[in-house]
């Protein structure tokens, strides 16, 4: 009698396009479909083996002759901020959170416009409509929140909306899926303080892990991430402290990158799910 049905998830890999971290370089991802019942457990097993999710779709680089890109997480017990870290926190303390469902706004759609014109017009992102962003917002299979940050305004109604994260909530933390926040600000270090906000929702609500994304040594866009402290990195298919980061490098070599029926061979994949019995047969 067969009690299970597996959960078996197709994979296929991108063409390859240039990179957007590493001059001269291609790009090339694995990836599958982010759907159905089983989405939240689809992704949290894959977030663990260095996936990242793009509206209903988990990637992982998995270039022809680099492995520079590794996931990056921070270990929320064990950070401690730096100096310059506390000033941020203490710069935007005046910054107040909200926490909403994924819905597009139009005021997070000009603020996304203003931080894409001037920190990423040549980005891949740059041409992304109104109703594109509304997609990379609201077209989320998992749990995921909004979170805004507004400083003070005339009134309590008029706080200006100063810096917004797309957040996927995991079984063990949080991943910051995009963030972007108001350029002319720069004083204030948005950025970072984004960052180290979500190292203490994660803190508040006992989860251990940040999930920052890619870190590429070599690209001066990822290089920031080194900087926190606690810092574990997705490498040899295991997690690991990142230790010092001039220790990795991004060469091209052919032998690099395993062929990818091996890399889906050893994906780790969600415990079976019970099947419907009106398919169950003696």
């Amino acid at each position: 009698m067969r009690h299970t049905l597996p959960i078996a998830p197709q994979f296929y890999v991108t063409a390859p396009q240039s990179c957007p971290y590493l001059d001269g370089r291609l790009e090339r991802k694995l990836f599958t479909a982010l759907q159905g019942d089983q989405a939240q457990k689809l992704n949290d097993t894959l977030s663990k083996q260095g996936f990242r999710r793009s509206q209903n779709v988990l990637y992982r680089p998995s270039c022809a002759e680099c492995s520079a890109c590794l996931s990056a997480r921070i270990r929320v017990a064990d950070f401690e901020p730096t100096r310059t870290q506390r000033r941020v926190m203490r710069r935007n303390a005046d910054l107040r959170r909200n926490a909403t469902s994924p819905w597009a706004t139009e005021d997070q759609y000009a603020l996304f416009r203003r931080y894409l014109d001037d920190r990423h017009a040549d980005g891949g992102m740059a041409d992304m409509d109104v109703f594109e962003f509304a997609a990379m917002i609201e077209e989320t299979p998992i749990r995921s929140r909004v979170i805004e940050y507004s400083r003070p305004g005339e009134t309590e109604r008029q706080r200006p909306l100063t810096a917004v994260c797309l957040t996927d909530i995991f079984d063990d933390g949080l991943s910051m899926v995009y963030s972007f926040y108001d350029p002319d600000l720069a004083v204030r270090s948005l950025g970072s303080y984004v960052i180290l906000d979500h190292i203490e929702i994660a803190r508040e609500a006992g989860l251990p892990y940040v999930y920052l994304g890619y870190w590429v040594p070599g690209s001066r866009k990822m290089g920031y991430k080194a900087g926190y402290s606690a810092l574990e990195i997705y490498k040899g298919g295991r997690w690991q402290d990142i230790g010092a980061p001039s220790d990795h490098r991004a060469e091209l070599h052919p032998l690099s990158v395993d062929p990818i029926a091996e890399q889906v061979a050893r994906i780790n994949l969600p415990e079976a799910r019970p099947a419907d019995p009106k398919l169950l047969r003696d």
